[in-house]
C-alpha cells in the first residue's frame, strides 16, 4: 500500500529523525514529504543533510525549505555566519560541518538550492514550511519570506477553530483555497501539546523536535502519526536550541 508521509521539523536531530521513521516502518513506496527546518539545533545537522540525500536515491522524497534551511544555505554559499543564526542553532550547525571537505560542502549546498517552496499535490493538499499570506494563494505571494516565517496562517487557523465558526462566509479565503495544508514552524510545544495539531484546515507537524519535544511523521490520508523519544533525550549531554 503506497502511503504519503509528511515529516515536521528535524533540527539536527539525526537519531530522531532515524527512530521515527523506522516506528513509521517506511517502506520504498511511500512517497516523503519533509516540511524543512533539516538543521539548526542537535549536532548532526550535517549528517541529517547526507542522510536525506542518500535516502532519496531510494525513494520518492519531496524537500520544502524552512528559514533556518535558508540560514545555512547562505553561509555555505558565502561564508558569512550572522548572530542571529548563531544564537538560534547555527553554531552547532557549523560544528557539525567542521571536518567535511569543501567538494562535500558544495554538494549540501547544491541541495538547498534546490528545496522548494512549497508543494501542491493532485488532491489540492498544499505542504509549506511556515505560510503565506495572498489571498490568491503561493502562487500570487508577494513576499517569498513568507513561506519561510508566516505565522499569520496558523494563527488564524487556531482562531477560528477556537470560535467554532461554522459560517463558510465568515472562514477567512487563504483557509478555503486547499483541501488542507500541511505546515511545521512554529512548535505545538507553544500550546502545551505534544502531537501535531489540528485547526480549521490546517495540520500543524512541528512538534518541538529542536526543544523538548519529539519529532514527527504522519501519514496525510490516515492522520496516524509516529514520533520519535523526546529528542533531548537522544541527545542527552546537548541543549540543542533549549536556552
Amino acid at each position: 500500500m503506497k502511503r504519503t508521509l509528511v515529516i515536521g521539523d528535524i533540527h539536527g536531530g539525526l537519531k530522531a529523525l532515524l527512530q521515527a521513521l523506522g516506528r513509521a516502518e517506511i517502506q520504498p513506496s511511500d512517497t516523503l514529504i519533509f516540511l524543512g527546518d533539516y538543521v539548526d539545533g542537535w549536532s548532526e545537522s550535517a549528517q541529517v543533510i547526507e542522510f536525506l540525500m542518500e535516502l532519496a536515491t531510494k525513494q520518492t522524497c519531496l524537500f520544502i525549505k524552512g528559514n533556518h534551511d535558508m540560514w545555512c544555505e547562505n553561509w555555505l554559499d558565502s561564508g558569512l555566519a550572522p548572530h542571529v543564526w548563531l544564537m538560534h542553532g547555527g553554531s552547532s550547525t557549523a560544528e557539525s560541518y567542521r571536518y567535511m571537505d569543501f567538494q562535500t560542502r558544495q554538494i549540501h549546498l547544491s541541495f538547498f538550492n534546490q528545496l522548494k517552496s512549497y508543494h501542491i499535490d493532485s488532491q489540492n493538499r498544499l505542504f509549506v514550511h511556515a505560510g503565506f499570506g495572498s489571498i490568491h494563494g503561493p502562487e500570487d505571494e508577494h513576499d517569498d519570506n513568507n513561506f519561510l516565517w508566516d505565522r499569520t496562517l496558523w494563527e488564524t487557523a487556531l482562531t477560528i477553530e477556537r470560535r467554532n465558526q461554522k459560517d463558510e462566509t465568515m472562514i477567512p479565503k487563504r483557509l478555503k483555497l486547499f483541501k488542507e495544508i500541511f505546515i511545521g514552524h512554529t512548535p505545538t510545544l507553544n500550546y502545551n501539546i505534544e502531537v501535531p495539531m489540528h485547526a480549521a484546515t490546517v495540520w500543524n507537524i512541528d512538534t518541538g523536535a529542536a526543544f523538548h519535544g519529539r519529532l514527527s511523521i504522519m501519514d496525510i490520508d490516515t492522520k496516524e502519526f509516529w514520533q520519535s523519544d523526546v529528542v533531548q533525550s537522544l541527545y542527552p549531554n546537548e541543549k540543542g536550541r533549549n536556552n
